[in-house]
């Protein structure tokens, strides 16, 4: 009776009916009910262009395909009646109609996900079942770093399909950092002539002294910014903006040297930084930085309309401000305990700032250093502990730990992977990952929002290498967030291997050039100086 089918995610509930299979041909309409007219566009430009089949509009009749809302579902949730024609694909919302078409396509098999059919005479099936199925978590993200290594922007919209293929609902971009600014910003045009180009790029790790001596950048224009809230709007993916500040900002002070802290730091001299690791540079804790940055967000807020957006927060060294007599005298003003103080002010300037706007300031869990504001949020990294201190004290949570999601990190032990640093993180590993941390109580674990795979690009310099990083471990992330599995001990993670096998099928067609399940090619392998094959030992951010 049940039977995943080999879906990825598992779905809640599968019930398989009679043998044999229902028959989508030539004549098979699809009938858009109100609410679903954007599903129906995406499956005439995917599933249609796969198959070869027109799928007009039509109401009436068995021969159909019928999408619908239907109130008594979950806005997420979906069912998929597929026991012959009509095939029915209803949900609580036009998201949940979109993810039982992602279902769909899936049992429609792997050549459904190509960009044209490979046989003009092909039949085309799916199972005789019904699949009913739902969310366990409303942010099932995945965070691209295009700062480091930038990726243009048919790279971004290629991964919005793909986290669609995978029912992932946030795309968090990181677009700004010590490496690069990636984002168009009018009223500040060096931000993409000066910050967004550097003048080469560190090979592999920190300790590696390799050398990619090629200058390297680029930047989304407002349009392209445009296209990919507009893309993935269509796919039901939230795009939520990442601008670091006031750590991670080398780039931004090196285009306008007003920004950094002049008096102790000749910031005229800087240039976007070549290297990895924590720079030392930060912003200047002053007015003129807060409204050079209220400026840059004001532009933020016209591109995105997620509600939360993101400030970064992390890794923010106070060396300069100490040094800083101008840092001193904004402690003193203030009535600060000291410089360390000053981050927790410049967060909650902004959550303010935001707050007045509609939007919600996300951070990393470094901002609850200090206290946060009431509807700031977390995005908790450096383990469980950022997370659990957030629930406990009301604040909403986003769990993304390094030692299990972050995907930059290798996929076994050794030093066969291309880069082999941080923790090893197989596949199983990332299967077992347990968002809500252990210890909340029920109220407490109903801020945990749910959770996202973080992609950071120090060493991941294309498109392909993040494609290796990232599959197939971001299919286990996107089952963690999306199923309700049992306790991480008692997951079948042989089931989820089988389902892999038909999933890995998909990933071809789809051209994700992911980690083979045996392991890396010989020709893959690049140990020693480009990495750090030590157990326990992340990367820098």
């Amino acid at each position: 009776m049940t039977d995943k089918a080999d879906l990825i995610p598992a779905p809640a509930r599968c019930s398989s009916h009679t043998a044999g299979r229902t028959d989508i041909g030539a004549g098979t309409a699809l009938e858009a009910r109100p609410g679903t007219e954007g599903v129906a566009r995406w499956l005439r430009a995917t599933v249609g262009a796969a198959t070869g089949l027109p799928l007009p509009e039509r109401p009436g009749g068995d021969d159909r395909v019928v999408l619908s809302v239907e109130p008594d579902l979950p806005p997420e949730g979906y069912r998929l009646v597929a026991d012959g024609l009509p095939v029915r694909i209803q949900g609580g919302g036009a998201a949940g109609v979109f993810w039982g078409a992602q279902t769909f396509r899936q049992l429609l098999g792997p050549d459904a996900f190509r960009r044209a059919p490979l046989r003009p005479d092909r039949d085309w099936g799916l199972p005789r079942l019904t699949v009913e199925d739902a969310p366990r978590f409303g942010w099932r993200g995945l965070m691209l770093d295009v700062a480091r290594h930038f990726m243009p922007r048919e790279g971004v919209l290629r991964y919005l399909d793909l986290m669609a293929a995978h029912k992932l609902n946030v795309l968090h971009l990181h677009l700004t950092d010590d490496q690069g600014w990636r984002i168009e910003i009018e009223r500040y045009p060096r931000l993409t002539e000066v910050a967004s180009w550097r003048t080469r790029t560190k090979f592999g790790h920190r300790a590696s002294p390799l050398w990619d001596e090629k200058p390297h950048g680029g930047h989304y224009t407002r349009d392209d910014i445009r296209e990919i809230v507009a893309y993935a709007a269509e796919r039901h993916i939230t795009v939520v903006p990442e601008i670091d500040v006031p750590g991670h900002s080398q780039a931004a002070i090196a285009a306008y040297p007003e920004l950094g802290n002049t008096d102790v730091v000749d910031t005229s001299a800087l240039t976007v930084w070549d290297d990895w690791g924590i720079s030392a540079n930060v912003l200047s804790p002053s007015d003129t930085t807060l409204r050079f940055y209220e400026g840059v967000f004001e532009e933020v807020l016209e591109l995105f309309p997620s509600e939360f957006v993101h400030i970064g927060g992390d890794e923010c060294r106070k060396d300069q401000w100490r040094l800083s007599p101008a840092a001193k005298g904004r402690v003193a003003d203030l009535g600060l305990a000291g410089e360390d103080a000053l981050q927790s002010w410049f967060v909650g300037h902004f959550a303010a700032w935001l707050a007045a706007r509609g939007r919600r300031l996300i951070g990393w869990d470094e901002i609850l250093e200090g206290g946060l504001p009431p509807g700031a949020a977390v995005s908790s990294w450096r383990g469980f502990g950022g997370g659990v201190a957030a629930a406990r004290a009301g604040h909403d949570v986003v769990m993304c730990p390094e030692q299990y999601v972050y995907l930059d990190h290798r996929q076994a032990p050794g030093d066969d992977e291309p880069v082999p640093i941080g923790f090893v993180r197989t596949l199983e590993d990332v299967y077992r990952f347990e968002p809500v941390p252990a210890g909340l109580t029920a109220g407490e674990a109903r801020h945990v929002l749910g959770t996202q795979a973080n992609v950071w690009t120090e060493v991941l310099e294309d498109t392909a290498r993040v494609d290796y990083q990232a599959f197939p471990r971001l299919a286990a992330l996107a089952e963690v967030a999306w199923s309700r599995l049992p306790a991480p001990a008692e997951r079948d993670f042989a089931d989820f291997e089988h389902r892999m096998a038909a999933h890995y099928r998909r990933l071809d067609a789809l051209g994700v050039g992911y980690r083979p399940p045996a392991g890396p090619h010989p020709w893959q392998r690049r140990p020693g100086v480009l990495g750090r094959p030590i157990d326990g030992v992340p990367p820098d951010r």
